[in-house]
């Protein structure tokens, strides 16, 4: 195996150690068919069985979940695992030659299940690939710090943030429903899953409205100099923060709508 991507030398060390369990696992297991040599492959569950495990004698699999590049599989590695157990598809595809052994799926578990040192050499194969797996994700990982969020509970008609304070901190509503208010008047209410808060923060000036908790509610904080890293880690939020932006901006137009025609002679 390859991973994509920097990692330690240790790292390489646990790679060969695992790409040496596959044969071991295999061992007295007879093929379904004899090496097959393939190139050119775009999909290799679309044009072979879906039904077999592929021990790569030579030559490079390209791994990818949903188009995105993960690893490589080499010489020594077993192809396939993920396959028909529920879990996202992986794309196994080839480019130049690679050359493959086709095992029965049920026909290779049956086979390592029935020898503890296999099933123990099958349990280090899969925790191995879980470490490596773990260890790219943290390494590729655009925190740069983890965000000190903070969590309040707010009973109904407790005030989440009150107009004209000093903006130091972005809300998420996990849990509950508030309502905003301008001088005593409700001009919008925050739902589920809303990010609120964050105009002040961008912009430095103090909250020009208060956000009063309209039932019992769970509200995320994030403090102001750590949301930008939060929006990067969670593009979602950031998803969010715009879809909230552009619904109010289309409720303050349709109450100035009301009030140009209200005013219509």
């Amino acid at each position: 195996m390859y991973l994509l991507g920097e990692h330690p030398p240790y790292i390489d060390s646990l790679i060969e150690s695992l790409q040496a369990l596959p044969a071991q696992m295999l061992d007295g297991l007879e093929p379904v068919d004899q090496p097959i040599e393939l190139s050119g492959i775009d999909n290799l569950y679309q044009q072979y069985s879906s039904d077999r495990l592929y021990y790569v004698q030579q030559g490079v699999v390209h791994v990818e979940i949903e188009g995105r590049a993960l690893f490589y599989l080499q010489d020594g590695d077993l192809a396939g695992l993920r396959q028909g157990l529920g879990l996202p598809p992986s794309t196994y595809s080839i480019g130049h030659s690679a050359v493959l052994i086709p095992y029965d799926r049920q026909q290779a578990f049956r086979h390592i299940h029935q020898d503890e040192e296999r099933q123990q050499l099958f349990t280090r194969y899969i925790l191995g690939h879980a470490a490596l797996f773990a260890d790219a994700l943290a390494r590729n990982s655009q925190v740069k710090a983890h965000p000190a969020t903070g969590f309040m509970h707010v009973r109904k008609g407790e005030a989440i943030i009150r107009e004209g304070e000093v903006a130091d901190h972005v809300y998420i509503i996990m849990t509950g429903h508030a309502e905003a208010f301008v001088e005593g008047v409700k001009v919008g209410e925050v739902y589920k899953d809303e990010v609120f808060g964050a105009m002040a923060v961008f912009t430095g000036e103090k909250r020009s409205a208060s956000v009063v908790a309209s039932e019992n509610s769970t509200v995320m904080t994030v403090p102001k100099d750590q949301f930008v890293d939060l929006m990067q880690t969670h593009p979602r939020i950031c998803s969010t923060l715009i879809e909230n932006m552009a619904r109010t901006i289309t409720s303050l137009n349709k109450k100035l709508l009301e009030c140009e025609t209200c005013r219509k002679p």
